[in-house]
């Protein structure tokens, strides 16, 4: 018999090792209650900043140093900020308000109200390019900057855990995505996580 689901509490964000909370969230479902309609993924994808040793948050935290105030907060409330203008990226603040660590969702595979989420993106079918992204998974589940500051075990996003744990074999460890801008030892950081068998990863870069 499955697992019954139970919310993460913010003590899973809330813990120091930024790497361990980015691994683990692979296999949780992220939930979203945006205008009364419940959508929901399952994590297959994420990556970890670390405000030591990780030149890329150093870099995000002097070029927002107004909005990355967002991070100096206590682990489980969300971050979300935009790039190019145009894609909001969804980031849970970790650890504690004197350490701003994160973790970023770049990729879920679509479980709950696939209708409204496929509405949001303008698709008709449910493939790759609906969740596989960290832009295009905030667009289908509702997620924008206006959602920063909530808390993500609360009423609007939320974590599951429906009892599946990924077995370190089936976790893929790699470089981040597009931070070549903050040199090569940040860039090449394997603090990409995915889940190894899931067509609903992003794609490699």
């Amino acid at each position: 018999m499955p697992a019954k689901a139970s919310k993460l509490p913010a003590s899973f964000f809330q813990r120091p090792d930024v790497l361990q909370i980015a691994r683990e969230l692979l296999g949780k479902h992220l939930y979203t209650c945006v205008n009364g309609i419940i959508t929901a993924g399952r994590i297959v994808e994420t990556e970890a900043y670390r405000h030591e040793g990780d030149h890329s948050l150093t870099l995000h935290l002097q070029r927002k140093r107004h909005q990355a105030q967002g991070l100096h907060v206590p682990g489980g409330h969300a971050y979300i900020y935009t790039v190019y203008n145009r894609h909001a990226l969804f980031n849970i603040a970790t650890h504690d308000a004197e350490h701003p660590d994160a973790v970023l969702i770049r990729a879920v595979e679509p479980t709950i109200g696939i209708s409204e989420m496929l509405l949001r993106r303008n698709l008709l079918t449910a493939k790759r390019a609906l969740t596989a992204g960290p832009g295009v998974l905030s667009q289908a589940l509702g997620i924008t900057p206006a959602l920063t500051g909530l808390p993500v075990n609360g009423e609007v996003l939320w974590f599951e855990d429906h009892g599946e744990v990924i077995a370190a074999a089936d976790v893929v460890a790699s470089a981040r995505v597009g931070l070549e801008y903050a040199g090569v030892e940040a860039a090449g950081l394997p603090w990409r996580f995915r889940v190894r068998a899931s067509v609903w990863t992003s794609p490699a870069k």
